[in-house]
Formats: C-alpha cells, sequence, structure tokens
C-alpha cells in the first residue's frame, strides 16, 4: 500500500466488470498438493479435463455447463470466475444425479466437505445432499437466485483411505435449475494444542505450515527511529522493535528498496528514504532476530504502484536494450551487496504492484523482459532465492488469470506470484483463495499475500489524515479495533493457507509507522518528517513526482494502521502472528457499541431505539439496552430541520450516539430502492434495446442503505426512471438525486422534473466509483398537486453506474410567495417599462411554446486529500434570487398579463 493511492484502488464494480474483462482461463490444470478437492473453484472446464465426473445423469433430461458469470450481468458470484449450472428440463421427469470427485488418497483424520449451492425456490429448487465415502447429509433445498448458502458434512477416516469419493447428489422435478461452486475438502483435525490465554480471540487457523510466512514490512523504521520514535515491548520496557516481532511470531521482514531517493542536495524524498544503506541495516536487525528478509526492489526512485513506474533518474533516457541491462547489474550488485552483510535473503521481488507497468514500460512484452532480466541476476547470486512478481487488485474478475497467463505465454522466470489484499479495497477473502489458487494450480507457481493491514482506531495520530476508514468507497467487515485488526490479519493468513502448500505466506505493510507527534504539534512534526524522511513524502520529492508527493507530501497516513499504539507500545494484534498456530482466548467484553443513524421528516414522531448493537472481542453481536440524553433529543425535535447528535450510555459507561438528521418531509415513494415495493418506479428505454438496469442489492455502490438502481449495457446506455408524486399542496419544491458510476463516453445525462405544463432539468455526469455527483433543481411552483421526477440516462457502450436517494421536498408554501410578491416596492417608471417589456415577452413565448427550463449545471469542486487522493466532488446548485414570480409561474398569470396589456393598447388606440 502506497500513500497517495487511492484513487487507483477505486476499482470498477464487481457486477460490470464481469462483463467487461475477457476471462483468459487454462483449459487444463495441476492440482496443488495436499489439495483434495479439486478444481473446486470450477474455473477449469470439467467436461475436458475430467476434474469432476457425472453419475445417473440423462442429457436428454438434464443440462449441465461449466457456467461463466460474465454471462449473467446480474448474479452474483460465489467465487472466482465459473461455477457449475444445471437444468432439469421442462419436459422431464423427476431426477436424480451425481456430481463426484475421487480422491486417490486420504490420510486418516477428521474432514470437512463444503460446497457453495444457490438455485430456484419452490417448485424449482434444488434438492442438494453432500457425500462423501459412506457419510451423507439430508437433502437440502436452494432458495432463489442470488441466495448462496453454504453446505457442509464433516465425516471421520480411521485409517488411511484409496480412492475415497465425495461430492453432491443433486435431485429435483422439472424446471429445477440451479449452480455449485466452491467445493472443498479439507483436513479440520491437528494437534490438541489448547489456546493461550489472551488480551484478544484467535481462531486457530488448522493446517497451517510451519514455514508458513509470517511477515511484516518496516520499511520505515530506521527514519522512524532517527525521528524520535521509541519502540516497547509487550511490558513497558524499550526494546529493539525487531526483537519484538520475532517474540510476537513474526519470521520474515520485507523491505523496499529505491535506486536514488534523494535530490541533488542529497535531500530524502521521504517515505523512510529507502535506499540500499537503509536496507542493509534493516536486513542485519531482521537476521540477528532469527528473520529472513524479503527484498523489495521497486526500480524506481520513489514510490512505484499501479498509478506510479517511473523509471529512476539515472534509467530515464534508456533505450529498453539499456534498460534492460541497467536493471540486471543495478539488481545483482544490490543484492551481493546485501548477501556480503551477511543477510539472510529467503526472496526477492522484481518490482513493486506491477499490474499497470514496469520500469516506465506498460507494454507486456517488454515488461516480461524486464522481469526476466531481474531473475536472471538473482539466480546467478543464489538460485535458492525465490524470485517474486508483485500484482494488485485481485477483485478484478479476470485479472490474475489473465496476468498469470501473459506471463506464462512470455516465458516469465518466476517462483512467487504475489498480491497485494487490503480487506477495505479488495474484495471477499474467498475470491483472494480462489484466484490465488487458479494461479497456483494451472502454472505450479507459489502464491501469496505480499502487503496487508487493517485499521484499528479512526483517531489521527499525526495531523496528517489517514487512508482508512473512510465514510465511502471501502468495505469495513470488521470493528476498527484492536480486535477487529487481530481477525483481519488471521482471516487473511487462512485465504491463502486454503489454497493449499503454494500459499506461502502474508506479509502486513508498515505496522511500526506510528506518529512522530502529536496532531496539536502538527509544524513540529513537518520540520521532523522533511529532516529525516519519516513522513510519506517530503518537499524534496516534488523534482521527481511532481503532481502527488509534490503536492500533498506529509506524515504517516497508515498510524492507525500500525500494530503498535501511538506511543510505541505493541498492541494484543501483533501477536496474531504466533496465536494464528495455537489460538488464543480472552475474556469476553464488549469491543464497541454501533453507533445509531436515524433520519426522519419534520413533524414526524421521533423515538430512539431501546437498544443498540454491542459488538463483543469473540466476534459476536448482540443487543444492549441505552439510555439516551431525552432533554438532548426534545431539543433537536424542537429545533426541527438540521443534523444532531443525542449522546447515550450503556451499563458499566460506555457512550454511544445516535446520529439524528431531520429533514423535509421527501414526498418521493421508496426514494432509495430499499422497500420490496418498487412498482411506483417506471424504467422505459428504446424500441431497439433491451432492459439494463435493475435495483440490486450492492451496499458498495449504493449512497444510502443496501440498494441502488443499477445499469450498464455493452451496447449503449438509454434509458429513464420515474415516478409520478400526487397530492401535494400548492408551494415551492426542491429535487434532488445521487449518481456514481463511470466509462461514460458521450454521455447525456440529466436529472427532471415535470409539471403540468413545464419540464425543468439538470444536467449530471459520473466520473468514478463511488464520486457521487447530486444534481439540484431548485424552485418549483407546484398549484395543482401532480408533479412525475425522474432521470434520463444516455451513453455509449460500456458505461456503467447506479442512482440512489432521490428526493423531492417542500421548501416554501405559495401563499408566502405571493404575499411577498405583493409587499414589493413599486419600480421606478422606465424600470417598470422595461420590467413589462420583459413579461410581455416571456408571456408570449410561454403560450405559444412549453417552456423547458434547465437549472445552470452544477460546479464540480474537486478536493485532493492529503491522503488517498480520493477525487470528491460537490455539486452546487445557483440560487435564484429577486422579488417577481419566477420563470415556473403558470401560464394562467401570463395569459392574464398579456390581456391587460392587450386592453390598455386597444384603450390607446381607441382614443387615437
Amino acid at each position: 500500500m502506497k500513500k497517495k493511492c487511492g484513487k487507483w484502488r477505486k476499482v470498477l464494480p464487481l457486477l460490470y466488470v464481469l462483463i467487461l474483462m475477457i476471462s483468459l482461463m487454462p483449459t487444463n490444470t495441476k492440482a496443488a498438493e495436499n489439495s483434495y478437492a479439486v478444481n473446486g473453484g470450477m474455473e477449469t472446464d470439467f467436461w475436458t479435463d475430467g476434474s469432476w465426473s457425472f453419475q445417473d445423469l440423462d442429457d436428454s433430461q438434464v443440462e449441465v455447463h461449466h457456467f461463466a458469470y460474465a454471462e449473467d450481468t446480474w448474479i452474483k458470484p460465489a467465487e472466482g470466475q465459473y461455477a457449475l449450472k444445471f437444468w432439469i428440463k421442462d419436459n422431464a421427469s423427476a431426477q436424480t444425479f451425481k456430481v463426484k470427485q475421487t480422491a486417490a488418497s486420504l490420510p486418516a483424520g477428521k474432514y470437512e466437505l463444503t460446497v457453495q449451492t444457490m438455485g430456484g425456490a419452490d417448485k424449482e429448487a434444488g434438492q442438494v445432499a453432500l457425500f462423501a465415502g459412506s457419510s451423507k447429509t439430508s437433502q437440502a433445498a436452494t432458495k432463489g437466485y442470488n441466495n448462496w448458502e453454504t453446505q457442509s458434512l464433516t465425516f471421520e477416516l480411521s485409517q488411511d483411505t484409496a480412492n475415497f469419493e465425495f461430492g453432491a447428489e443433486i435431485a429435483g422435478q422439472p424446471n429445477t435449475w440451479g449452480y455449485l461452486d466452491g467445493f472443498s475438502l479439507k483436513k479440520v483435525d491437528g494437534s490438541a494444542t489448547e489456546p493461550v490465554e489472551s488480551d484478544i480471540f484467535v481462531e486457530k487457523v488448522e493446517g497451517l505450515n510451519d514455514n508458513f510466512i509470517k511477515g511484516v514490512d518496516v520499511s520505515s523504521v530506521i527514519t522512524q527511529e532517527d525521528s524520535g520514535v521509541t519502540y516497547y515491548n509487550e511490558a513497558g520496557q524499550e526494546q529493539d522493535i525487531f526483537k519484538t516481532l520475532a517474540d510476537s511470531g513474526v519470521n520474515y521482514v520485507r523491505v523496499r528498496i529505491w535506486n536514488d531517493p534523494y535530490d541533488a542536495s542529497g535531500n530524502g524524498y521521504g517515505g523512510g528514504n529507502n535506499d540500499l544503506e537503509k536496507a542493509k541495516e534493516i536486513g542485519k536487525r531482521a537476521t540477528a532476530n532469527g528473520m529472513k528478509l524479503l527484498v523489495d526492489f521497486h526500480y524506481s526512485d520513489f514510490w512505484a504502484d499501479p498509478a506510479k513506474q517511473q523509471a529512476p533518474k539515472a534509467w530515464a533516457n534508456l533505450s529498453l536494450e539499456d534498460k534492460k541491462k541497467a536493471l540486471y547489474s543495478y539488481t545483482k550488485d544490490s543484492l551481493q551487496a546485501l548477501l556480503n552483510e551477511g543477510i539472510n535473503i529467503g526472496m526477492v521481488q522484481v518490482g513493486n504492484e506491477t499490474t499497470g507497468g514496469f520500469v516506465g514500460e506498460k507494454d507486456w512484452t517488454k515488461m516480461s523482459e524486464l522481469f526476466n532480466e531481474g531473475s536472471k541476476a538473482i539466480k546467478e547470486v543464489d538460485p535458492n532465492i525465490l524470485t517474486a512478481l508483485h500484482f494488485t487488485n485481485p477483485e478484478t474478475a479476470g485479472r490474475y488469470a489473465s496476468i498469470a497467463k501473459t506471463l506464462d505465454d512470455n516465458n516469465v522466470d518466476y517462483d512467487v506470484f504475489a498480491s497485494s489484499y487490503y480487506p477495505f479495497w479488495h474484495g471477499s477473502l474467498s475470491n483472494l483463495t480462489s484466484v490465488l489458487k487458479n494461479v497456483a494450480d494451472t502454472y505450479g507457481k507459489k502464491v501469496m499475500v505480499a502487503e496487508t493491514s487493517y485499521t484499528y482506531t479512526s483517531i489521527d495520530g499525526d495531523g496528517h489524515e489517514n487512508t482508512a476508514p473512510k465514510s465511502s468507497g471501502q468495505t469495513l467487515n470488521y470493528p476498527v479495533t484492536v480486535q477487529g485488526q487481530a481477525t483481519a490479519v488471521r482471516d487473511v493468513i487462512e485465504a491463502v493457507a486454503n489454497v493449499g502448500d503454494a500459499g506461502i505466506g502474508v506479509f502486513y505493510w508498515e505496522p511500526a509507522w506510528i506518529p512522530v507527534g502529536s496532531p496539536d504539534k502538527l509544524a513540529q512534526n513537518k520540520a521532523i518528517w522533511e529532516k529525516y524522511g519519516s513522513g510519506w513524502a517530503s518537499s524534496y520529492a516534488a523534482e521527481y513526482d511532481p503532481h502527488d508527493a509534490g503536492a500533498w507530501f506529509g506524515g504517516s497516513a497508515v498510524d492507525n494502521q500500525a500494530l503498535f499504539d501511538f506511543n510505541g507500545k505493541p498492541l494484543a494484534s501483533l501477536n496474531v502472528f504466533k496465536y494464528v498456530n495455537t489460538g488464543a482466548v480472552a475474556p469476553v467484553k464488549i469491543e464497541k457499541l454501533t453507533d445509531v443513524t436515524i433520519e426522519a421528516a419534520a413533524g414526524e414522531d421521533i423515538k430512539l431505539p431501546e437498544t443498540v448493537t454491542a459488538v463483543y472481542n469473540d466476534g459476536t453481536e448482540g443487543p444492549i439496552a441505552v439510555t439516551w440524553d431525552e432533554q438532548a433529543l426534545i431539543e433537536a425535535i424542537n429545533a426541527g430541520i438540521g443534523e444532531y447528535v443525542i449522546n447515550g450510555t450503556v451499563e458499566g459507561g460506555l457512550s454511544v450516539k445516535a446520529n439524528l438528521t431531520i429533514k423535509p418531509e421527501n414526498f418521493v415513494q421508496n426514494p432509495s430502492f430499499e422497500e420490496a415495493d418498487k412498482s411506483m418506479w417506471k424504467i422505459t428505454y428504446p424500441n431497439d434495446l433491451a432492459p439494463h438496469a435493475d435495483f440490486l442489492k450492492n451496499p458498495a455502490d449504493a449512497k444510502s442503505g443496501e440498494h441502488s438502481l443499477h445499469f450498464y449495457s455493452a451496447d449503449r446506455v438509454d434509458f429513464t426512471v420515474e415516478q409520478t408524486i400526487t397530492g401535494l399542496t400548492p408551494g415551492y419544491y426542491d429535487a434532488s438525486m445521487f449518481i456514481q458510476g463511470g466509462d461514460a463516453a458521450a454521455a447525456n445525462m440529466k436529472l427532471y422534473v415535470k409539471t403540468n405544463d413545464k419540464q425543468y432539468d439538470v444536467p449530471t455526469n459520473v466520473t468514478g466509483w463511488n464520486i457521487w455527483a447530486d444534481p439540484k433543481i431548485s424552485d418549483i411552483l407546484i398549484l395543482n398537486g401532480t408533479v412525475t421526477i425522474g432521470a434520463s440516462i444516455q451513453a455509449n457502450a460500456g458505461a456503467w453506474g447506479s442512482l440512489d436517494d432521490f428526493s423531492f421536498v417542500k421548501t416554501a408554501d405559495y401563499e408566502e410567495a405571493v404575499e411577498e410578491e405583493e409587499q414589493t416596492p413599486p419600480a421606478q417608471d422606465d424600470q417598470a417599462e422595461d420590467s413589462d417589456e420583459q413579461e410581455e415577452v416571456s408571456a408570449g413565448e410561454e403560450i405559444n411554446n412549453e417552456t423547458t427550463v434547465k437549472q445552470e449545471e452544477p460546479k464540480q469542486e474537486t478536493e485532493k486529500h492529503e491522503t488517498n487522493k480520493q477525487v470528491k466532488e460537490e455539486n452546487t446548485q445557483q440560487e435564484q434570487k429577486g422579488n417577481s414570480l419566477p420563470d415556473t409561474a403558470t401560464s394562467i398569470f401570463n395569459f392574464l398579463l398579456l390581456g391587460s396589456v392587450l386592453l390598455v393598447s386597444g384603450a390607446i388606440l381607441y382614443k387615437i
């Protein structure tokens, strides 16, 4: 993970990427050792590779497919990109058949067989039962589209068993359909080691190899110590951090190396100023404490990640051939220099997060040639050192399969396929296991996670904003607590271990990058960051990276993701690296209380809940009684529209908050699509287009709640969605909605409102995932009680996005507006004449043409935050001012006005 890299981590939503990406999956597979269920994720074609066989399958009655999730726009994948799909034909009789596999040999022990199932409901439900040898579960019915469930069967073998058969039995009536995915057969027994008593709960990771890498990247630690940071042991005594790490179960240290992270005057770029000399010092201290070293060559003078793969200054003008020679020599010389210091090097990375480029090259053929130069140098120095290549964004469908195939096609020599995985950005753990297992099984590579982390507090420790947690664009499936952090790390370790023997380890990124000073000493902190390079970047980096580091240099953006507290004492979560082998238990206590969010319309009866959700450190949750500040609630209700925080307490004195928002009444029914009945919304398309918008449940793509209106089309996007509202009282109203998405070329998108005689609209657009635009239309005059609010969305092929939170609220009564008009002082004669002329023209235009009033396009203000370069766009609507009736006045008034003018004109002509 790199400071200032949040923008590229905001990748496309999974549903739509499934359509866009080409999944380059091979047709043969090589099972990883000790992985008992071969092709359990159905990622290769079982018809051609023979990984699964079928018994009692009548092809004339039943269809079975190797199904690609990309074939169905709206399906929620269980894992990976493929599944087994079955359908009992509508003219068939009742059917029962088996999908099965035979393990050549299973050692004695206890096992668990699991599978994920989904399919039809009621009469179309598939009945699925797992079997393993003579053991079998009862039948379980599928429960409807996208309702995935996991079935499991636990059994025990008293002796080693050959040719052991396992799988699933499927039964159903005509028109039964369903999917199977994620078969897993794991040995679940192990040593009888009792869990260790601790301050945190850690569930033991079964079957973890003794050589499994439990690593940390502490590249910034030298500059941290130079800046005055002190590290302690659990007893609060000052201690070498490398000993503390080793005592906590860490067995590997990762260190990044930049070629020349200094300007011409010798000023460091920051981020640890990680040159070769820093790597030597870190490597020697790691080796002295019994840990191996992973050398992470960035082949850059500063941060390299998917958004930035800039060649070192000295290589900037080299040809490809000269660049290859330089990379080979630099790798070989640097590696030998490290070994000469007696450092125990186990692995070397050729590049860092090279998903989008490498050493300034973006063509994969050229990148592959450069990869091979690094690998060649490593093998010549020591063939026992593992060569790793490092990529990121495993959640993007088909990405790792495509990259691994490209590397194989280009004959790239490497040992380890490494991935970044941050839980708040990179999708599910089951998907991580699936995509890494596919690479391991197909190409015989070892796999690992080279970077992960999780936040334990939302507090900023040094005055430089943190990358997480954020209110949008992140999936926080764990509590932001020390326990949540420990569980997140434990689960990533398990996900890699689930790959099998090919899953070799996990590295935690920068657990020691804590504050050099408190937030109230920001000026002092900045001076330290500049002097020692202990912030993510110094101002001196501007010469090399002017657009990012040069503009947003500063401190640590991950101090709240460290495994040490702000004062340098290890958190209980640091011990997760040893507890995954034994398990750990702790006294059960409340880890956090979940704050309450309540929205209500002005005038509604507002009641706060009697209980809130308590999250306990053992991972369980439950309700607990709460006492609210009733006086504060009464004051908020009396104050009316606004945002309020009502404090509450539970037994034991822990506090919780109710975030109360009192809004004007929203007359849009089901405005956020959360209710099951969505019949009030009408979606229409041109006659030549198939439907390509639907209401989907996916919290990551919703502005609020869990649902939104998604759209995507591989042809073109063109639809309207609208709702007609009736029974409105006369007055002025405001309309708004939220929209996000991307890839919208030639876009024509707008929010619109239609009254009985006018249409108002405001343009909008999509600029990226979770970058929400908020178009608004103000001062809409409603007299007859009926209005239609909607959105028109048009864009070229491949556009995607979601709409959410429509709003139509009253801002003023019509009678009040008329009274204000009557109180307006009379205009001067010349001004009155001008006004009459303008109103006469306006009235004439309105009689002959239906008026379309277009609001000014919202201004877009782009704010670059210092932490993750996330672009936030805010749309503001220019206010209409003045005392005359607005353009939204009805044509009746204008008609009367025109009639008065004509009568006066006639009288004057008559006199003449």
